[in-house]
């Protein structure tokens, strides 16, 4: 400010009784986050994984998570910041508990209402049961299949999903808002949400008929002159997608993942992303920028502190704080109330006894790729569609969403199951190839993930493969074996998966080349019929995939 007006000022100020300045300090934002709730309304059994401060080069698991202590923080979090917001990165909803996926995830988004969340990216999840239905949580209304179920008619989303990269193909707009704008003390910031490109591959094919995702980086850089057209020059990307890093939940020495190419290639004017899909905690520079990932189910809120330059509008200084989010901590009584009238309306079906297990099923795999609980639903599978001819199955390791503890008793309930396979999906039997059987295992190192989605595999079948030899011939071929007998690859087979992964889920397009399709059980119902006609089920031995490198 030039000397002679500040000068006339502070006289003027004096003259007046007035002791301050001129209010031209930074205005502070705090900008809250979270990512991959999954309707968890409750905290999940595996909390959060950290560094161990007591042993190094070891981990602990923390309890945390859940709805009522999860508001119990945002409000905490708030206090003493009167320019603040809350903000989600995508997959609030979908791969739900029994509690919120009941009621088609419709008390997971009032929740969220309560804690005052006002804006979330729309992640792949989201279109778990269509884009349709992706509309109906956002504008309100009963499930067009199953009514109104809840405690009160729904009235839809209080916050925004954001989508400028998924666009309906026959009107070429986005499928909802692109950004908001939000003023603080007169300052705008824009929030520009994105789903991940790839979303077609992790969905139901019917599930996105008709919409369009568009590359995430380009479509924040064509927004850019839009929105600097308008005199915006602070920008925060949310965006459903996400890295690996290396270090604890809040720090980041290292990380790689789709996230570290987008950030380097978005306009220089972005200031801050917040990410999620990969369910990890990370708080990360990347290209000079911010970029955070708050872990999953509500264990973490990452708290984000700007600094708002009230001379050029733009953000001068942004850190973060990623906070566990600790189950012992106090509960908001206006979740607990949420989720006690969803409980007495689910508890007939939640609390239903489905049988025993003798010790845990986890979801841990060894070096090959196998585990426990994904050999157990892979024989369950198989033995669910016999009656259609099956031969082997195969299960994504990803459609796997909770390990499956055994209780003090033993004794099993259907909300268990359900947290394990909570996709509702019908299992399908297809005739493939040897062939095609051998394409489909090699497809499990083609895909995104940097660590392969090794299928879990029923009892009776078993190969080998080896990461030191190229994509596309990892397999060893006269290592496929089926009941004793080498698999021939000129010859047919009978094998079920999931009706997600046969029509080319997760990846693996090679599923779709199957013919003779019979629908059988719904996965979980199946399930449920092999811990009822095997009592006290014991992790067996890990191998049916043996790895050599």
């Amino acid at each position: 400010m030039p000397k002679l007006p500040c000068l006339l000022w502070v006289v003027a100020a004096l003259l007046a009784g007035c002791a301050s300045l001129p209010p031209n300090a930074p205005i502070k934002v705090r900008v809250l986050a979270i990512n991959d709730f999954h309707g968890h309304l409750r905290p999940s059994a595996s909390g959060l994984r950290i560094h161990d401060p007591a042993r190094p080069g070891e981990s602990l698991r923390v309890a945390a998570g859940g709805a009522e202590r999860l508001a119990t923080v945002v409000t905490e979090l708030r206090q003493k910041h009167p320019n603040h917001i809350f903000v989600a990165a995508g997959d609030l909803v979908g791969a739900s508990p029994l509690l919120s996926s009941l009621f088609h995830d419709e008390p997971t988004v009032d929740a969220l209402g309560l804690m005052q969340l006002e804006l979330s990216a729309v992640g792949n999840h989201e279109f778990d049961e269509g884009w349709q239905e992706l509309l109906r949580l956002q504008h309100g209304g009963c499930h067009p299949r199953d009514g109104c179920k809840g405690p009160a008619p729904f009235t839809g989303a209080r916050f925004q999903y954001l989508a400028a990269s998924t666009v309906n193909t026959a009107t070429g707009k986005t499928l909802l808002p692109a950004y908001v704008i939000k003023r603080f003390e007169g300052i705008p910031v824009a929030f520009i949400g994105l789903t991940l490109e790839g979303t077609p591959g992790l969905v139901m094919a019917e599930s996105v008929v008709g919409i369009e995702f568009r590359d995430e980086a380009e479509t924040v850089n064509q927004l850019v002159p839009e929105l600097r057209a308008q005199g915006i020059e602070a920008i925060v990307v949310l965006i459903h997608e996400g890295g690996t890093p290396t270090g604890n939940y809040n720090e980041c020495p290292g990380i790689s993942g789709p996230i570290v190419d987008i950030v380097t290639t978005l306009d220089k004017a972005v200031d801050v992303v917040v990410s999620g899909h990969t369910a990890h905690a990370y708080n990360c520079r990347i290209d000079g920028r911010l970029v955070t990932s708050a872990d999953k189910y509500g264990t973490v809120v990452t708290a984000i502190d700007l600094l708002l330059d009230p001379q050029s509008s733009d953000i001068s200084h942004a850190v973060a704080d990623n906070v566990i989010v600790h189950s012992d901590g106090a509960k908001d009584p206006r979740l607990t109330h949420l989720i006690e009238q969803y409980d007495a309306l689910s508890a007939a079906l939640a609390k239903r006894a489905v049988g025993r297990i003798g010790a845990d099923l986890t979801l841990a795999r060894n070096r090959a790729g196998e585990s426990a609980l994904g050999q157990v639903v892979a024989d369950a599978h198989l033995a669910g569609t016999r009656i259609a001819g099956a031969e082997l199955a195969f299960m994504n390791p990803y459609g796997l969403r909770a390990s499956l503890a055994r209780p003090v008793d033993g004794e099993l309930h259907y909300e268990d199951l359900f947290s394990v396979q909570p996709f509702q999906t019908n299992l399908i039997t297809l005739t493939l190839s040897g062939a095609q059987i051998l394409e489909i295992l090699e497809q499990q190192w083609r895909g995104p993930s940097p660590n392969g989605s090794v299928l879990q595999v029923s009892d009776g079948f078993s190969y080998r493969w080896d990461g030191r030899r190229p994509l596309g011939q990892r397999v060893i071929i006269d290592s496929m074996n089926l009941h004793g007998q080498i698999i021939d690859l000129k010859n047919d087979y009978k094998v079920t998966a999931n009706a997600f992964l046969a029509g080319g889920g997760d990846n693996f397009p090679q599923f779709r080349e199957g013919r003779d399709a019979r629908t059988g059980v719904m996965d979980v119902d199946a399930l449920e019929q092999y811990i009822k006609d095997n009592p006290s089920l014991v992790p067996g031995p890990l191998d049916r995939i043996e790895r050599l490198d």
